[in-house]
Formats: structure tokens, sequence, C-alpha cells
């Protein structure tokens, strides 16, 4: 595991394409964790005034690739990380491959987009990453994948580029990201529709809108933090809320009945798995 040495013995540019909420939340990551605002080059045609005003803490924005190490005194781009939207990604990619030379490493965290597909477009040694919405205060978790091009260093730096928002989990099978983008990548949306409908019971029951809307924010809130902080499992957390007979027994008779929120759950990740594999072509 990589930490935040590693950006800060850089030698080389990192150019970051795409500077929206991710983007933008990986780079205050990075420069949080050490990173000299001098080698970061933003590549971003409608910054937001925050990415506009790091260029007087020594970020370049929309630099000209020709020439870019040079007039920055820092040699060659070293990494350069898209986080354009996907959609967007051929077109913006030409404009991208000149910044990529054999010693850089492009790192991706755009959903459905394979290594194939970046290496086609950009060359370099490619890792593809998959974050998701918690990066941006930090507690992200974000699953990578390197070409086999890739060296030990090359993959150090981008594990501690993608650490800055959050842990990192490592596959060799490509082949999983479709599944990670189906469990973590969009999860955070599962977990938000859960806090909404949840409020929605509860005003239901009879609860003031108001009232309903904050059980349901802080209940979701307070139990991830409390499964991310204990050690218990998942499924011994849920049983020690429940006691037999009692008020969650009748709940989750309910949630667990037909169809079981394990069906419903199973059924949305293997539509969202299709999708991803689906958006790959």
């Amino acid at each position: 595991m990589a930490d935040s040495s590693t950006l800060q013995d850089m030698t080389g540019t990192i150019v970051l394409a795409g500077a929206g909420k991710m983007g933008g939340a990986m780079l205050t990551g990075w420069l949080a964790r050490g990173l000299d605002p001098r080698r970061v080059a933003v590549v971003e045609p409608f910054p937001s005034p925050e990415i506009s005003a790091l260029t007087a803490k020594g970020v370049a924005l929309n630099p000209d690739a020709k020439g870019l190490g040079d007039a920055k005194g820092l040699g060659h781009v070293e990494t350069l990380v898209v986080a354009v939207k996907p959609q967007s990604f051929r077109e913006a990619g030409a404009a991208l491959k000149p910044f990529v030379s054999a010693a850089t490493s492009v790192v991706s965290i755009m959903a459905g987009t394979t290594i194939a597909s970046l290496f086609e477009i950009c060359g370099g040694a490619v890792v593809r990453a998959m974050p998701n919405t918690p990066a941006a205060i930090g507690r992200g978790i974000t699953v990578a994948v390197a070409a086999k091009n890739v060296s030990a260093r090359q993959r150090a730096i981008a594990d501690a580029l993608l650490r800055a928002t959050g842990s990192v989990e490592w596959v060799e099978d490509e082949g999983l990201m479709d599944a990670v983008t189906a469990v973590s990548g969009s999860g955070p949306a599962y977990v938000f529709l859960l806090a909404e409908e949840l409020a929605r019971a509860g005003i239901a029951a009879g609860l003031p809108e108001a009232l309903a809307t904050k059980l349901a924010r802080e209940t979701v809130a307070g139990s991830g933090e409390l499964l991310h902080r204990s050690e218990l499992a998942s499924g011994v957390l849920r049983q020690n809320v429940t006691s037999p007979g009692g008020t969650t027994a009748a709940a989750l008779e309910v949630l667990m009945g037909e169809p079981s929120l394990r069906e419903l759950m199973i059924r949305a990740i293997a539509a969202a798995t299709k999708r991803s594999k689906e958006l790959a072509k």
C-alpha cells in the first residue's frame, strides 16, 4: 500500500483531465496529502471558481501539451488521470493523447471504459479504476486493475492518487469491474434510496415530514458509521438490533419475505452489471 510520501517524491507532472465533482475531489485530496501544486496541470474547459483559484498556488490550468514539462520545469508527464464523462472520452482523447508518452501511466476513473479502449485512444500504461461518490468526503472506496505493462512504481503512484479519496482495492481480472461498478460505483444511490423510502414510510406511519426525513437520514448515516467502525459482520450487527418477537423482527419479516430484499438486490446488481457491460461495447 502506498502512502503520501509517494506523491511527495514524484519528479514528473500529473495531468488531471476533468475537474468536476470526482476529479475535483481527487485534486483536493492530492494537495491535502502534500502533492506540490506546481506538479499538477488541470485540463478542464469549464473550471469551477475553486479550481481556477488553485492557479495562484501553482496549478497549471488548460496548458498546451507541447512543452508542458519544460514550461513548468518538471520534466515528463508522469501520470494522466482521466476523469471526464465516458461519453465524451473519444472526443476528448485526441486532445489528451499529446500528454502521453511511453513512460506515462494513464489512470481512468470512467465507468465502462476498458483498458483496451483507453490504450487505443491515449496509449501509455493504463490503470482502470472505479471510485464512488463518498470520495467527495474522503470516504470513498475505489477498485483498480492494471494493464500488464504497468510498472510497480506506476502502480504505487496510481494507488496513492486513488487513496487520497478513501480506500483502494486491486483486482487482477478486469472482467470483475462491471460487478464492481454495480456494487460500489452505483451503490451510494441504493443507500440514498433506502433513506428516501424510509422517510416516506415514516410519513405514511403518521410522522411529520421533517421529523421522518431527519430520523431516516440520521439513522442511515449513523448505521453506516457504526458498520465502518465495527469489526462485526453486518449480519451480526443486524441480529444485535433484532429482539425475538419485537418490532424489528416484525419489520424484517416483511423485508426478508417474498420478494425479499436479497432477491431484489441480486436482480438490481445483475441489471447494473449487464448495463456496465453494454456501455463497454
